[in-house]
């Protein structure tokens, strides 16, 4: 199917912007007595306050988990199941679509954003499906929450992370939505490019604590 060139709408009569209504509010064209690139800036900023407040939660993790580990002698390691690698395929794959569904949105290639986009969402929602499985895998094996410190803290961090990228998620299934009613223009591309963001921080975040839990078991 050829694809379509992202354009911008018509006036509307009366002195209305055709696409600013149809962007939904998302715009950051200096509408409204705001300087242009107001929106951008205020959805970045707001992205990077959360980005740091998600990176200090995670680092106190990180510090009580060393300090739990050199407690006692019940800190039993458990063996990851091997799962959670595959997991970690499907999330650095969707790092790479959104990355390419940024770039198809910035040239104008609607067809092929929304391919990306749908990709992307189950890509996600594949992970997220990973993860209930690794979580059966280990109460198969009699390995719960409460078990020991060890399977705690694995599934404090696990979890704690399936969260987050659960509400990343539920920011692209909406994109998803919009682009698929054909009201994805110009002015959200800030919202894709904030979600892009997050998604590729979710992403280095999971490596992360895959390589905590794997060196330091």
């Amino acid at each position: 199917m050829a694809e379509t060139v992202l354009k911008r709408a018509p006036q509307a009569a009366g002195g209305g912007g055709g696409d600013h209504l149809a962007d939904g509010g998302f715009g950051d064209d200096g509408r409204g007595g705001l300087p242009p690139g107001t929106a951008r800036r205020t959805y970045r900023t707001g992205m990077l306050l959360a980005l740091i407040g998600i990176s200090m939660l995670f680092i106190a993790f990180t510090s009580a988990y060393f300090v739990r580990a050199g407690l006692g002698d019940d800190w039993v390691p458990i063996g990851l199941p091997p799962l959670l690698w595959w997991n970690a395929g499907l999330l650095l794959a969707s790092s790479a679509t959104i990355e390419l569904t940024r770039r198809a949105l910035n040239q104008g290639l609607r067809a092929r954003c929304n391919s990306w986009l749908g990709l992307t969402a189950l890509l996600g929602a594949g992970f997220l499906a990973g993860q209930l499985i690794v979580w059966r895998q280990l109460a198969e094996r009699g390995i719960f929450l409460a078990t020991n410190p060890s399977s705690s803290f694995f599934y404090l961090l696990t979890g704690a992370h399936a969260i987050h990228l659960f509400g990343g998620l539920v920011a692209l299934l909406y994109i998803v939505w919009e682009a698929w009613r054909y009201r994805l223009g110009p002015a959200k591309r800030t919202l894709v490019e904030v979600t892009a963001i997050y998604w590729h921080f979710m992403d280095g975040l999971w490596i992360y604590i895959l390589l905590l839990l794997w060196y330091w078991r």
